[in-house]
């Protein structure tokens, strides 16, 4: 891994505001040359310090209206179990998110809906059958208020 300097730092802020500028653009508002940006963008790639460039959908857009904050218990925390579930949980693709944790819940989830009927739907067909499963604890939220999709650089 890499020391992170001040231009590092610059490039990735620079990144998080707009993922799309070309890197002549970014070189000019870091203050390097094209080449020299290009190369240490490829080292912050290559270390994953970047980890990929996407596009921000909209939930709301796409009428995926209801989000779910899922807490799972499984049976068990051995290696196998845990892979096991992690394995099965990557397929679902309405889960935006998959904590492991510590505390009284294994894991927690963030699950994306198109409303009630939909989530039944997702919770029969998927969480109950993932494995390992004995305890799902759902709660759904009202409003977001925040959601970053970045780190404050």
């Amino acid at each position: 891994m890499p020391d992170l300097d001040t231009i590092d730092l610059a490039i990735m802020k620079a990144l998080q505001a707009d993922g799309r500028m070309s890197n002549a653009e970014l070189a000019q508002k870091v203050g390097l040359s094209a080449s020299a940006c290009s190369r240490r963008l490829d080292i912050l790639e290559k270390t994953g310090i970047i980890s990929g460039y996407h596009a921000r959908l909209s939930h709301k857009a796409l009428n995926y209206t209801l989000m779910a904050v899922v807490h799972i218990s499984l049976s068990g925390q051995s290696a196998k179990a845990l892979a096991e579930f992690e394995a099965a949980v990557k397929l679902c693709p309405n889960i935006l998110v998959c904590y492991l944790m510590s505390g009284e819940y294994d894991y927690i989830l963030r699950v994306a809906a198109k409303d009630l009927a939909d989530y039944e739907r997702i919770h029969r067909d998927w969480l109950s059958a993932l494995p390992h499963v004995v305890k799902i604890n759902s709660s759904f939220a009202l409003r977001e208020v925040i959601d970053r999709p970045n780190i404050g650089l």
